[in-house]
This record gives structure tokens, sequence and C-alpha cells, in this order.
């Protein structure tokens, strides 16, 4: 049996290319964002405050995928940069509400330049970028519908 017969293979594996190509992301993402002074769930947690702030924390934390043990030090953190502000909403006080102060919206204008730089480093073009984050995106979902609810 060959490697490519076998589906214990690492390289049949699509777990694992998902799981290197994710590393490749992190590395890269690693190196265009320390420009910006941003580490990767900090640039994460902007992206989502960019299209439509404020954001309670509990929808920041569905949006992301980030349960609140790990998003409340992060935002935490942020706030201490200087990058977000944290609100009590007025209409119901238990809730908090996030969104980008001043220096978090003028990152907004240098992280434009984010996106066409992963890109380029894809050697992919637009169109084909967009297939596979669109499969992505379904496989996704479909994995998390086979899951039990946590």
């Amino acid at each position: 049996m060959t490697a490519s017969d076998d589906p214990l293979a690492l390289d049949n594996q699509l777990c694992f290319a998902v799981y290197s190509t994710a590393h490749a992301f992190n590395r890269l993402y690693r190196q265009q964002l320390a420009a910006l002074g941003l580490t990767y769930p900090q640039y994460l947690v902007l992206l989502v405050l960019w299209e439509n702030a404020p954001v309670p924390v509990k929808a920041i934390g569905e949006r992301l995928m980030l349960d609140s043990g790990t998003l409340t030090p992060l935002l935490k953190r942020m706030e201490t940069m200087g990058l977000i502000r944290r609100e009590r909403a007025t209409r119901d006080e238990r809730q908090v509400l996030v969104r980008p102060s001043a220096a978090g919206l003028a990152l907004k204008e240098k992280a434009k330049a984010l996106p066409p730089a992963v890109a380029c480093a894809s050697g992919l073009d637009r169109e084909t970028l967009g297939r596979m984050a669109e499969g992505l995106r379904l496989l996704r979902g479909q994995l998390l519908a086979a899951t039990l609810p946590e």
C-alpha cells in the first residue's frame, strides 16, 4: 500500500491540511500585524467592531467562536492598550458593549493593506481565494452541525 492509498497517511488528512495551513496563516499574520502592534486575536476583535459597533461581548464571542474565559482577558488587554472601550448597556446593565476607541478606529486604515498582502503572499487570484473561503465556511458549518452542542 502506498502512502497515497493509506487512509491514515498524514498527507491524506484534510484536517492536517487545514491545521498546517492555519499555522502558515498565523505566521504570515504575525509578521503583518507586528507593524500595527496587534496580535491575530486582537485583529479579529477589531474586524468585528469595525463592521458594526457597539457589539455586545457575547456577540463577539459567538462570532469569533471564543469562550468568555478567552475573550474577557483579550478585551481587557485591548482596553488597556487604548484600542477599545467597554461600557454597560443603558437598557440592560448586565450587558457589556464594546466599541473601538479613536485609536482602534485609526488602525482600520492601516489594516486595509493586510488582505491584499495576504492575497499576494498566497499566489492565488481573488476568485480562487473566495471559492476556497466559501468552501471552508461550508465545511465548518457541516462539521459544527455534526457535533453535539457543548
